[in-house]
């Protein structure tokens, strides 16, 4: 983990268990999160769906609209979106928080990096079924000049053991690869990827579209890799 808020939010789900491998959403105190709540949300995860049922201010005006009752995998791509169903479902088995980084992109094609924390809770029962999760931007949002959100995509993931401040991967933790043509097409909400499907070859070199289309894949690709490798220029929390 990364962010502040991010190793705030664990150890107050860690500090609420109170002996239990999981804490219930009614041992959860707003006030407690006062500063956080612009970035939490809740997670409906019954029925093997996972849907909103409640999204802090700052999250709605980031993905451009009202969160609550949508289908959470709604603005991933569907590579990041079977990767996640799988890791949400471990997370609740395993009982312990899930850690992920993925890239948000706009419609402008400018992006940024984003740590969203998801700890399992229980709601009036003995199995997990809900989460509770904050999820925060760790570049300039300057970037987004106040657009929406509208493609994201999985980098990394981890199960979080908090009590002993380290994490460990669960199996087959790695995130989907990058895939600057199939992958990436296939989402319907991502206007920029028209650009990233170009082939630059030595026939169309000089149509100035093409060329911002390998720019484009060339630069998203060494910043998913810095990322990976931890080295990415994040700026200061």
């Amino acid at each position: 983990m990364k962010h502040r808020n991010s190793h705030f939010a664990v150890g107050y789900w860690s500090r609420i268990r109170n002996g239990r491998a999981t804490p219930d959403q009614a041992d959860i105190d707003p006030k407690a999160l006062k500063r956080l709540l612009p970035f939490v949300f809740l997670l409906d995860a019954r029925g093997g769906n996972f849907t909103y049922r409640l999204a802090g201010t700052t999250l709605c005006e980031r993905y451009g609209s009202e969160l609550r009752g949508r289908d959470y995998f709604l603005h991933w791509d569907p590579e990041s979106s079977a990767r996640l169903s799988e890791l949400l479902r471990q997370s609740l088995r395993a009982r312990l928080p899930l850690c992920l980084t993925s890239i948000g992109a706009v419609d402008h094609c400018h992006m940024i990096e984003i740590e969203t924390v998801l700890m399992p809770i229980t709601f009036g029962s003995d199995q997990p079924e809900r989460f509770l999760g904050v999820a925060q931007v760790l570049t300039d949002v300057a970037p987004l000049a106040g657009q929406a959100i509208s493609f994201e995509r999985l980098v990394t993931s981890n199960l979080v053991r908090e009590e002993d401040s380290g994490t460990i991967d669960p199996p087959s933790a790695h995130p989907p690869p990058p895939s600057p043509r199939d992958g990436w097409r296939a989402h319907p909400r991502a206007p920029h990827l028209r650009l990233v499907s170009s082939r630059v070859s030595m026939e169309t070199k000089n149509d100035a579209l093409d060329i911002a289309g390998g720019e484009i894949v060339k630069n998203l690709m060494g910043f998913v890799a810095k990322i990976k490798r931890g080295g990415a220029d994040i700026g200061p929390l």
